[in-house]
């Protein structure tokens, strides 16, 4: 990690007020935690930009498990997956829905292509992959 460096911002008064709000809201201590944590967006989003680069994410599949074979076919992709999948959860929302979270690790491209496999297998409801980092280059 390296030093901590101090630098102003100039901001239109209605733009700092809206985001001091923001910073209540989520409750951020400082605006300087607020803005490291903007930031860190950033820099995760960019990490997925490089298609060789190792990410992790999370991936969310809701889905109604009566549909016919759609649970052999989540489980066939699933299997040609284990390299990229770390781990899963399961959990019965009610008597006909499920909720599916796979973790997810490896390069972008692979990650994105076990998370469109998966969300476009018919029967999936919805489908919601979420960016993450290894946190290597973060501070």
């Amino acid at each position: 990690m390296g030093e901590t460096i101090r630098f102003g911002v100039s901001l239109d008064s209605d733009l700092l007020e809206r985001f001091d709000k923001i910073c209540e809201e989520r409750c951020y201590q400082t605006r300087s935690e607020a803005i490291r944590d903007l930031i860190r967006k950033e820099l995760v989003q960019k990490e997925w930009e490089d298609q060789n680069q190792e990410v992790t994410g999370t991936l969310t599949l809701v889905y109604n498990h009566h549909q016919s074979d759609l649970a052999q076919k989540m489980t066939e992709i699933q299997h040609q997956a284990l390299d990229i999948i770390i781990t899963s959860l399961h959990v019965h929302i009610d008597a006909h829905n499920c909720m599916e979270v796979l973790v997810l690790r490896g390069p972008v491209k692979d990650v994105r292509s076990v998370a469109r496999r998966l969300t476009s297998t018919r029967g999936i409801k919805h489908g919601k992959l979420s960016l993450s980092t290894t946190g290597k280059d973060l501070s």
